[in-house]
């Protein structure tokens, strides 16, 4: 077996994994993703599970301004082949540009495969159907898999304002169902969604659940103090929200929140890290409060640097809005990487948060109400023994969820698809060309 194959032994049963038996080739796998790569840690920990355990991983994504078309991350090869900037204003600008990466990671893809055979194509979502981009592999063979950070129909339900029993959300039904067909299997980002996914499209014996843990190799269980390329400059009492600046985000609620409590805590700032549909009108919401020099708003950061910022903070903000049924089943990354980084979190009590958090992790508010917000911010800040006992319990909980611990099945997955893709391949190229 060769040195460079993925999985090798000693890896897998590091892993807690049966040592399989692989060819001398090793695997070559394609992530498909529409988004920008250096900031999308659940990308980043599969592409470098797999660069790590052996795999040859290419990376098709957005680019942002400023960034190289291509270019080499911790061993993984990312190609940005569309410029993006956050700004679209409605649904049809949305899809048009979706459409044109998929067009051009279809002819990406076809490109490669044949410079270079793929063993595997892992499309992220959303879109759901960027899936499509992997068709002419497929027919070749190669298996799919088709990951679902978030289900298009309530997203884009949440996101453009579109009722539930409308065609353009029908249509969107029925294109989650046309995309898990033609993936090998199907990965869901939380057991609520799986659970109604499999329902929707019938995927349950090829469908698998993956939560979005923590890198611990990003966020070490350290508080780290200051951060050189992008804490906030004061060290007062520093609150945080990073993440996409959406509606169903609730960051609203968490501005008036700070406004209701601003005078109580002199010494504290509000600083919100992130892009988004809802920003401009964010930042005109804090002007109207007067809180312009409270609440200060920053730009997208990569993995590693938010990561710094995030240590750096005194209390983490989750407001996800409960009333939207996108918002209360979308799973927070941010909670469990501030949890690595034993900063305290006041969350939303979603669905989805509630499903996996009890109140020993999380202090929680309910209603998408600013004034429970503030309440709950303001007990945390006056007694900050109950907060240090959210940490203590939090780290013991990350102990055992974080990405270092969970691997292991994803890696395990590809071994199985590809390890039976190959066994498909050899069989078939046996059988003379006269019987097939």
């Amino acid at each position: 077996m060769s040195n460079s194959s993925i999985l090798c032994e000693q890896e897998m049963q590091s892993e807690g994994i049966d040592a399989p038996t692989w060819s001398e080739k090793p695997i070559r796998v394609c992530m498909v993703v529409y988004s920008f790569y250096e900031g999308d840690t659940r990308v980043m920990q599969y592409a470098t599970a797999l660069q790590k355990a052996g795999a040859a991983v290419d990376v098709v994504a957005l680019r942002r301004e400023g960034l190289p078309e291509s270019d080499v991350l911790n061993g993984v090869h990312v190609h940005r082949i569309q410029y993006r900037k956050i700004n679209e204003n409605g649904l049809l600008s949305y899809a048009s540009r979706i459409l044109s990466f998929l067009l051009r990671a279809a002819l990406f893809l076809r490109k490669k495969h044949r410079e270079h055979a793929y063993d595997l194509v892992h499309v992220h979502n959303v879109p759901d159907f960027l899936v499509f981009s992997a068709l002419p592999l497929k027919m070749k063979r190669v298996p799919v898999i088709l990951d679902i950070h978030d289900l298009l129909p309530e997203f884009y339900a949440s996101k453009f304002k579109v009722s539930q029993s409308s065609l353009a959300f029908r249509v969107l039904l029925l294109a989650e169902r046309l995309s898990a067909a033609v993936a090998n299997h199907v990965i869901i980002a939380n057991h609520i969604w799986h659970e109604r996914f499999v329902k929707r499209s019938g995927t349950g014996k090829k469908s698998s659940v993956v939560r979005n843990y923590p890198d611990l190799d990003i966020f070490a269980n350290t508080r780290m103090t200051e951060s050189s390329t992008a804490s906030p400059a004061s060290r007062n009492l520093v609150f945080t929200y990073p993440g996409s600046l959406n509606w169903h985000q609730g960051v609203d609620i968490a501005i008036k929140a700070f406004g209701l409590i601003a005078d109580q805590l002199p010494e504290a700032e509000f600083h919100i890290y992130g892009e988004g549909s809802a920003k401009n009108s964010l930042i005109e919401l804090t002007k109207t409060l007067g809180l312009d020099q409270r609440v200060f708003f920053h730009p997208f950061l990569p993995a590693r640097e938010i990561a710094g910022v995030m240590a750096a903070t005194d209390l983490a903000i989750e407001p996800k809005r409960s009333k939207s049924e996108f918002g209360n089943e979308a799973l927070s990354t941010k909670i469990l990487e501030f949890m690595a980084l034993g900063v305290p979190v006041v969350a939303s009590k979603t669905r989805i948060h509630a499903y996996y958090y009890d109140d020993s992790l999380v202090r929680y508010y309910e209603d998408d109400d600013e004034n429970k917000l503030a309440d709950q911010i303001l007990d945390l800040v006056q007694n900050p023994k109950s907060g240090a006992k959210l940490v203590q319990n939090s780290l013991r909980y990350v102990e055992h969820n974080n990405w270092e611990s969970r691997k292991s099945d994803y890696l395990k997955l590809v071994y199985d698809l590809t390890s039976a893709s190959r066994e498909k391949q050899r069989s078939r190229a046996e059988i003379p060309r006269t019987q097939r």
